[in-house]
C-alpha cells in the first residue's frame, strides 16, 4: 500500500506552484487530476497506434480497436457489469443521461411521472424536466431538507404511473450520499426505471451498481483520474435493449439501403460515429490505477479528509456549511455571510488554493438550502490533512481582508 506521499508523486500536476505557492487542489468534484501512467497511456496510443477503430484491416487499426475494447472490458470489470454489451462509451455524464432520456422517450405517454431529487446536478434534472414537458408527463421533485433525501416524500410521490426515477449517488453540492439501494427497491416495486448519476461516486463507490440494482448508471472519466471528453453509460442488458438510438451515423449500423437501416448489436448501436478511442485508453489506465490503489482505501482516505474538511471549515468564524446529511462524501460547500463566493474563491486562488464558486449547476438545491451561490471544496484520495489546514488558514485570512474592506455583495 502506498503512502500518501507516494500517491501524490503519481500525479505530476500536484507538484506545480501557482503565484509562488505550492498548489493546493481542492476542486476534485469538478475534475480529478491524472496519474502519470494515464497520460502515458494516452500518448502511447497516439504515438504507436493512432488509427480509427473497427473494420480497419491493417495493424494500427487493429491495435487501436483492441485498446478500445480492452478499456470497455476493464470498465465492465470495475463496475461488476455482466458483459461488455452493458458498457456504452459516451461524451460524459451529461451525454449519458441525455442518451437515456431520449432513448426512453418513445415509451412515455401523457400522464406518466418522472421523479428526481432536489439535489440533482442540472445534467440529471433538466433533461428529465424537458422530457416531461415534451411528453406531457408529470415532473416530481423530491425535497432534500438540509441535504438529506426525504424518503417519506419519495414514497408519497411514487405510484403506478411513475416510469422513471433519476437520482445522484452523491450530491455534487453537499456531498450527501443518497440511499440508492432503497430508492431503487421502492422504485422497482412500482415498475419504474432507475437512472443513477454516478459522477461523484464512481471513484470510490464502484459497487453502486451491484449493491443498488439500478437500471442505468452514468459517469465521466475525468471524475475518476481519466481525461475529459469520454464517459460511460452502464445499463442492464434488458434495459439497454429498450433504448432507441438517439444519434445515427457510422459505426452503429449493420446494413443501409435506400429504404431501411438495420442496427448493430449492443453496445455499438448506441455509439454513432468515431468513438473517443484515445480517451478510452486513458479511462482503461485510470481504472487499472484505481483498482491497484483499491476502492476501499480510496473511500477510507476521502471519508477521513471529508470529516476533517467539515470540522475545520465549520470552525471558521462566519462560515455556514450547506446541509448536514447523515452521510457525506468528498464535498463540503459553504457560504460566508455578506461575502460573495467568487470573492472568496479568487482570494484563495491567490494563496495557491483551488476551489470552485458559484451555483455548481445545482440551483434548485441551493435555493432549498437558503443560498444563491457557494464556495465548494472537494477532496480526492491524493489530498492531505495539511492541505485542508492551508485552505482554512487562507479562508480566515480572506474573510478578514474582505470584511475590512466591506467586500463581497
Amino acid at each position: 500500500m502506498k503512502t500518501q506521499e507516494e500517491l501524490r508523486r503519481d500525479f505530476p500536476l500536484l507538484q506545480r506552484r501557482v503565484y509562488g505557492r505550492q498548489l493546493v487542489y481542492l476542486d476534485n468534484a469538478a475534475t480529478t487530476q491524472l496519474p502519470g501512467r494515464v497520460m502515458d497511456a494516452m500518448c502511447g496510443h497516439m504515438r504507436k497506434s493512432n488509427a480509427n477503430v473497427h473494420r480497419g484491416a491493417y495493424c494500427l487499426s487493429e491495435e487501436s480497436t483492441r485498446l478500445l475494447e480492452q478499456a470497455r472490458e476493464k470498465v465492465c470489470g470495475y463496475l461488476g457489469a455482466h458483459g461488455a454489451g452493458e458498457i456504452v462509451f459516451t461524451g460524459g455524464t451529461t451525454d449519458s443521461v441525455n442518451m437515456v432520456a431520449r432513448g426512453l422517450e418513445p415509451g412515455l405517454t401523457e400522464g406518466d411521472e418522472i421523479v428526481v431529487s432536489s439535489l440533482e446536478h442540472h445534467s440529471n434534472f433538466v433533461p428529465w424536466q424537458q422530457l416531461a414537458a415534451r411528453r406531457g408527463c408529470a415532473f416530481r421533485v423530491v425535497p432534500c431538507p438540509d441535504g438529506e433525501f426525504d424518503m417519506r416524500a419519495f414514497e408519497a410521490v411514487l405510484g403506478e404511473t411513475t416510469k422513471v426515477v433519476a437520482v445522484a449517488s452523491v450530491s455534487n453540492l453537499t456531498g450527501s450520499v443518497l440511499p440508492i439501494a432503497e430508492i431503487t427497491r421502492k422504485a422497482h416495486e412500482k415498475g419504474a426505471v432507475v437512472v443513477v448519476d454516478g459522477a461523484q461516486a464512481v471513484r470510490h463507490r464502484p459497487g453502486d451498481i451491484r449493491e443498488s440494482g439500478c437500471d442505468f448508471y452514468c459517469f465521466s472519466a475525468h471524475k475518476m483520474c481519466g481525461c475529459s471528453g469520454i464517459g460511460v453509460l452502464y445499463g442492464k442488458r434488458a434495459r439497454m435493449e429498450t433504448l432507441s438510438p438517439t444519434a445515427f451515423g457510422g459505426g452503429m449500423v449493420k446494413t443501409v439501403t435506400p429504404h431501411n437501416t438495420t442496427m448493430e448489436e449492443l453496445p455499438y448501436r448506441l455509439e454513432a460515429g468515431t468513438p473517443n478511442f484515445i480517451g478510452a485508453s486513458a479511462l482503461g489506465a485510470a481504472v487499472d490505477y484505481l483498482k491497484e490503489t483499491g476502492a476501499d482505501e480510496i473511500a477510507r482516505i476521502e471519508r477521513a479528509l471529508t470529516a476533517q474538511l467539515w470540522e475545520r471549515l465549520g470552525a471558521v468564524d462566519g462560515v455556514r456549511i450547506l446541509g448536514s446529511p447523515e452521510k457525506r462524501e468528498g464535498i463540503v460547500s459553504f457560504v460566508v455571510k455578506g461575502v460573495h463566493s467568487y470573492d472568496i474563491a479568487a482570494l484563495l486562488d491567490k494563496q495557491g488554493v483551488a476551489v470552485r464558486s458559484g451555483t455548481h449547476c445545482a440551483q434548485v438545491a441551493l435555493r432549498e438550502l437558503g443560498a444563491q451561490h457557494a464556495v465548494r471544496a472537494s477532496v480526492a484520495f491524493y489530498n492531505t490533512e495539511e492541505e485542508i489546514d492551508i485552505l482554512c488558514r487562507a479562508l480566515e485570512k480572506s474573510i478578514r481582508m474582505l470584511k475590512s474592506y466591506g467586500g463581497g455583495l
